[in-house]
């Protein structure tokens, strides 16, 4: 940048002020993903190109049957039959054994479902210790560190409870404990709040936003617009494909560029004509 004083000519480069773009975490280049076969073939993920960020709170709505939750399935590794290229961290998923992007998927990414998911014979510490399980994690640090982070969620004294036991914001709390017992970098939500109260589902919403701020990427598939207040950027999908995407680049206007007439413009026109006339 150039700027002047009043004894002398100073050039000097200045640093830029806006916020560096964190690299991709996620990167989808013509994803599609094909049902059925014959006439009862059709597309439910149909040409979608997608790049996510590091540290993003993205929100995905749209109506049934769009493509919401198969998209989440994929990016879970969850499904891997898929046309397209899919990258994770610069590694393209095509190129990985089913045992590592099961290693991925355990170390990683943590999943919320909607159901919760919880199992039914296990108490609430187990439950949360149980993806440690497949780390090969031994039982008494697990039992640490879900003791750990059950306590970060305020549900310490509850350790020992059953999941019936449980109100249903509880499980939801339990359940993405769980999650995140693993620290794991990603987290994709499934409809988080759709089985909850307005009162549970804020503090669901509050829980997500704070792991935001600590810097996880969190992508969340959701039917209720209010709560796209806490993302960061919104994406709507329609018949397997992104129709808006509040993340996409803005396209910048030519200003050499040919602008129709409108009625102004021939207003314009007209009074010429008239003072010409006159004159």
């Amino acid at each position: 940048m150039l700027y002047v004083t009043q004894e002398r000519l100073i050039i000097k480069e200045m640093p830029d002020t806006k916020t560096p773009k964190t690299e991709p975490v996620i990167v989808l280049k013509d994803l599609k993903k094909r049902f059925g076969i014959g006439n009862a073939e059709h597309y439910a993920i149909d040409g979608i190109d997608l790049t996510i960020r590091k540290g993003e709170f993205i929100a995905i709505m749209g109506p049934s049957g769009c493509g919401k939750t198969t998209l989440l399935n994929i990016l879970g590794l969850l499904d891997s039959k898929i046309e397209g290229e899919y990258e994770l961290e610069a590694r393209p998923v095509a190129s990985l054994s089913a045992r590592r992007q099961a290693r991925i998927r355990s170390q990683q990414i943590g999943f919320i479902f909607q159901s919760f998911n919880l199992i039914t014979r296990l108490n609430v510490i187990e439950n949360v210790a149980l993806p440690l399980v497949y780390k090969g994690t031994t039982e008494l640090n697990r039992l640490k560190q879900a003791s750990a982070i059950l306590h970060n969620f305020h549900l310490g004294e509850r350790e020992y409870y059953m999941p019936y036991q449980l109100s249903g914001g509880q499980m939801q709390r339990v359940a993405i404990a769980r999650a995140l017992v693993n620290d794991p970098s990603i987290i994709l939500a499934d409809e988080p709040t759709g089985n909850l109260d307005s009162h549970s589902s804020h503090i669901i919403m509050e829980e997500l936003s704070d792991l935001h701020k600590r810097g996880n990427t969190i992508i969340m598939v959701t039917h209720n617009p209010r709560l796209t207040t806490y993302a960061s950027r919104v994406i709507t999908m329609l018949d397997g494909r992104i129709d808006t995407d509040t993340g996409a680049p803005t396209q910048k206007s030519d200003p050499n560029a040919k602008k129709p007439l409108g009625k102004n413009s021939k207003k314009r026109r007209k009074s010429r004509r008239k003072k010409e006339v006159k004159a």
